[in-house]
């Protein structure tokens, strides 16, 4: 009794290995991006601090809040335009930092604009004094 030949019918790798290899072969590259994918580029102290002195200016007026710091975010002319030396953010860092300010409470924002003694929010405290 003679078998006739069959096709064999093709092998097939178990998801969990072409998952592994996708998710492998999709990963960035340590050091090439700066978060969610975008290129490690770094922050525009002109435009990130003009962004963020008009978002304070309206946060001013949303929120009531009257102070020195609220009279300085809406003046004309642009207060601050560079990091301290050492300060190297990425683009990716402003955009938090101007999403949790947006985000932020009138009652968090005015320790913000403190006249006696303002904070930071974390996300908006690059480069700590202490850790440069």
């Amino acid at each position: 009794m003679s078998r006739s030949a069959s096709p064999r019918p093709p092998r097939r790798l178990p998801i969990g290995w072409l998952a592994l290899a996708l998710f492998a072969s999709a990963a960035p590259t340590a050091g090439d991006v700066g978060s969610c994918g975008q290129p490690a580029e770094d922050l525009d102290a002109p435009k990130f601090f003009g962004s963020k002195q008009a978002l304070d200016c309206r946060r001013c007026d949303e929120c009531g809040i009257s102070s020195p710091a609220c009279d300085r975010a809406c003046a004309p002319a642009l207060q601050q335009s560079e990091f301290a030396a050492g300060c190297y953010p990425l683009v990716h860092d402003g955009e938090v930092c101007l999403d949790a300010l947006q985000a932020a409470s009138c009652t968090d924002y005015a320790s913000y604009l403190s006249t006696d003694a303002p904070s930071v929010p974390t996300e908006c405290d690059f480069c700590p004094a202490g850790k440069r």
